[in-house]
């Protein structure tokens, strides 16, 4: 019997409002994670760590940012025809009109399964920090001759309200679909806590297609909302646990079945403490498993002087005297002496002028900030220019400049990619 296929369609096209600033030019899963990703790279990830790599990435909301990036960063290999990574926006063969869903995302591109003929496909988001072997979900999937397979995050029963949650039998078969429902079913055997769907969907292909066939002629577009509810009626629905997947190469200390919704600047920033300090929630130094991304080719940080406490530097960083601490420098950026930079996430290009003080602030690209500026010490200043959370972090939105200061000659500074 020959392997089964698999193909994967990474739905990639969130608008990320919550995120604003930082979804200004860019979309959700193009964000900047951590001192070297992009939030997408998580997912890619986890599929090419899981050996499924022909992989179709729908886009649609200011997708340029990552289409760049899925260029430069996620080329497979040419010499073998089902690995890919290929980037596919809204193809409008229908009609003039824009993705409507994720199922009608699908649904216009259903000659690409057709063209595969595959025997299971995966239709997965891009905008969550996670790890997970794809392969366990399906191996899951096949014992239990499933049509549809759901992964299934556990939650405390408390925050299920926030959540769509699944309800099953005791052997993960799902009987009912709760969109924030004010009284959650409880997981069978746990009452402490809920299955949470986290929007990532397993199918036969054949399934799938009719599926998609017969929601287009009832005019519904969504698969967690249309799709699988009626499909629940009449096929094998089955929750796939989160909890019990096992990716290789975890520390002890690390959180089990992490996974993060960065769906607000106060979650990204959370998720963001979880990949430092000693000891992290989430270890991404695992050569098991490692989370890819850009093949940068510029050198190395350079430390000249300073003082830095649990922080994460990245290539090209220059740091040239000040205190650093709890903060996420990205690359190519520039900071000078006598700079305070505390609880702060720095991206790339970004200039730190002398003597200015950060506190609890997410700075974006192409920033200069100047000497002496004080950014996270007065909220009601810091209101009339930049966005400020409940929580008072402050986001610095996207800059404009080209060319930064690399040292107290003021020498220009030429970036090594974009």
């Amino acid at each position: 019997m020959r392997d089964q296929s698999v193909i994967a369609f990474i739905m990639a096209g969130g608008q990320g409002s919550r995120l604003q600033p930082l979804t200004s030019e860019r979309s959700k899963p193009a964000v900047p994670f951590g001192a070297r990703y992009r939030i997408t790279d998580f997912v890619l990830s986890n599929f090419v760590n899981s050996g499924i790599t022909t992989i179709y990435m729908l886009v649609q909301y200011r997708s340029q940012s990552l289409i760049e990036h899925i260029r430069k960063a996620w080329r497979l290999s040419p010499m073998l025809p089902n690995q890919f990574i290929t980037v596919v926006p809204p193809q409008m063969n229908k009609g003039e009109i824009w993705f409507q869903g994720t199922a009608d995302a699908v649904h216009q591109n259903l000659n690409l399964i057709e063209d595969h003929d595959p025997d299971l496909v995966a239709v997965f988001g891009a905008d969550h920090i996670y790890r997970m072997d794809i392969r366990q979900m399906v191996d899951f999937h096949n014992a239990r001759n499933a049509d549809v397979t759901v992964s299934a995050l556990p939650v405390p029963l408390q925050e299920a309200t926030e959540f769509g949650v699944i309800a099953t039998d005791d052997d993960g078969r799902i009987r009912e679909f709760q969109e924030k429902p004010d009284n959650p079913a409880h997981m069978p055997g746990d009452p402490t806590r809920a299955f949470a769907s986290m929007g990532n969907y397993l199918f036969k292909a054949d399934v799938l297609v009719k599926a998609l066939l017969d929601a287009k002629s009832r005019g519904e577009t969504d698969f967690g909302h249309d799709v699988l509810p009626k499909l629940m009626k009449s096929h094998r629905l089955y929750a796939y646990n989160f909890a019990d997947n096992e990716v290789p190469g975890l520390k002890p200390y690390e959180e089990q079945g992490y996974w993060r919704d960065v769906g607000n600047i106060d979650a990204y920033m959370a998720a963001h403490e979880d990949v430092m300090g000693l000891e992290p929630r989430l270890d991404v130094f695992n050569t098991d498993w490692p989370i890819l991304s850009s093949n940068y080719q510029g050198p190395v940080a350079r430390v000249i002087s300073g003082e830095i406490e649990n922080s994460l530097l990245g290539a090209a960083t220059l740091i040239n005297g000040g205190k650093i601490k709890n903060t996420i420098i990205r690359r190519e950026a520039v900071v000078e002496e006598g700079a305070e930079l505390e609880n702060c996430i720095i991206m790339d290009y970004v200039h730190i002028g002398a003597g200015a003080r950060l506190r609890n602030v997410i700075v974006d690209r192409h920033n200069n900030i100047e000497p002496g500026a004080r950014i996270g010490f007065d909220l009601e200043e810091d209101r009339k220019r930049y966005k400020v959370t409940d929580s008072g972090i402050v986001v610095v939105p996207r800059g404009g400049a080209r060319y930064y200061a690399r040292d107290s000659h003021k020498q220009g500074r030429a970036r090594y990619s974009e």
